[in-house]
């Protein structure tokens, strides 16, 4: 063999090993022993495909094939030493039985993680139907006892796309304490009568956009925390649910201001609510700034415009104490279509710090 090609054959296989080893690993947790018959428990399948991908010095993809998962609860812990996929193709069981969510106040926890991608097109099901029947938040208050179907908790640089959830026990997707993360394309699908099934939830977080996304639920499609800053939502198909919600604000003490929202090119269709600001009577001290809502298609929707310092949705409020979260420089620009009652816009600011 000629010395020069064969020195050529080493170099280009060097250099394929080097660009897939740049590219990263595939890590199918059918390797770890998934069973994917929808009744074994796979969630520890699961959690070794994580660790193995977490602790690589590459970037890495962890891959849940198509089939069915009992799954849960779940915690992708980081940091991670580099990027991290999950690849969700399957479709995603949660344990119906309540006693099985104690260990962690969300079924699918991602902790402390930076540059996470998660996608695939799969479906991640709550199976939240008997949990709703027990909810009763006006006579139990205990509605957070219940666990959230995807909570991101200190995740950055990150993207969710095309993933589903369904039929979850309490809110679909909750961020908090996030930075830098876009949601697009997902779906999120409950019935209209599930209580407390916020479709998005933000608190504490900066710089989250969602957009492209379809939200059927039983509660607010997208609600905004305290503490929620820079935030941008658009292309959101809303309905049925609450509408788009800054708040409810004023709650409990230090609570964060929420400046910087955008909300424009969605459509809300049935829903309780267009969009809105809410805050508690006899609240702390707040603020909720630099609100925008523009381009809103409203079909057949109660209130489709509403600003409410007097919420108190179980009646045991101070409502006589205004509120003292202070609302300023909000824009509702180009809101058009149908409203379901004769009241289309209510603006009931505090009596103690007008808006």
């Amino acid at each position: 063999m000629d010395s020069k090609f064969s020195i050529r054959a080493v170099c280009f296989i060097f250099w394929v090993a080097l660009v897939r080893k740049a590219q990263g690993e595939d890590i199918n947790i059918n390797r770890y022993g998934a069973k994917a018959d929808g009744k074994s428990d796979d969630s520890q399948a699961i959690t070794s495909a994580w660790k193995e991908a977490c602790t690589s010095i590459d970037p890495s993809t962890v891959v849940i094939p198509k089939g069915k998962y009992m799954v849960g609860p779940v915690m992708f812990q980081g940091p991670c030493k580099a990027s991290v996929s999950i690849q969700v193709q399957g479709n995603l069981l949660a344990p119906i039985d309540l006693n099985k969510h104690k260990s962690q106040d969300g079924w699918i926890v991602f902790q402390n993680i930076d540059r996470l991608m998660v996608s695939g097109g799969g479906t991640f099901d709550g199976q939240g139907s008997l949990a709703w029947s027990q909810n009763n938040c006006a006579k139990t208050r205990k509605c957070n006892s219940l666990p959230i179907n995807l909570r991101f908790i200190g995740v950055t640089n990150s993207n969710i796309q095309g993933i589903k959830s369904w039929n979850s026990k309490l809110f679909h997707m909750s961020i908090l304490n996030c930075k830098n993360v876009t949601i697009q394309h997902v779906t999120i699908n409950a019935p209209g009568e599930s209580l407390n099934t916020d479709g998005i939830h933000i608190g504490r977080s900066t710089r989250i956009n969602i957009t492209h996304a379809d939200i059927k639920t039983g509660d607010d499609c997208v609600s905004l925390g305290d503490g929620s800053q820079q935030i941008n939502v658009e292309k959101v198909n809303c309905g049925p649910g609450h509408g788009i919600s800054v708040g409810s604000l004023g709650k409990y003490h230090n609570e964060q201001p929420v400046i910087g929202v955008i909300v424009r090119n969605c459509t809300l269709t049935n829903t309780m609510n267009g969009v809105r600001v809410k805050t508690w009577p006899a609240s702390p001290s707040g603020l909720a700034s630099d609100l925008h809502f523009e381009d809103i298609i409203i079909n057949n929707v109660s209130t489709p415009i509403l600003i409410d310092q007097q919420y108190c949705p179980y009646g045991q409020c101070q409502s006589k104490v205004p509120s003292r979260v202070k609302i300023s420089n909000v824009c509702f620009k180009n809101i058009r279509g149908t409203s379901a009652t004769h009241l289309a816009v209510k603006l009931a600011c505090s009596r103690g710090i007008p808006c």
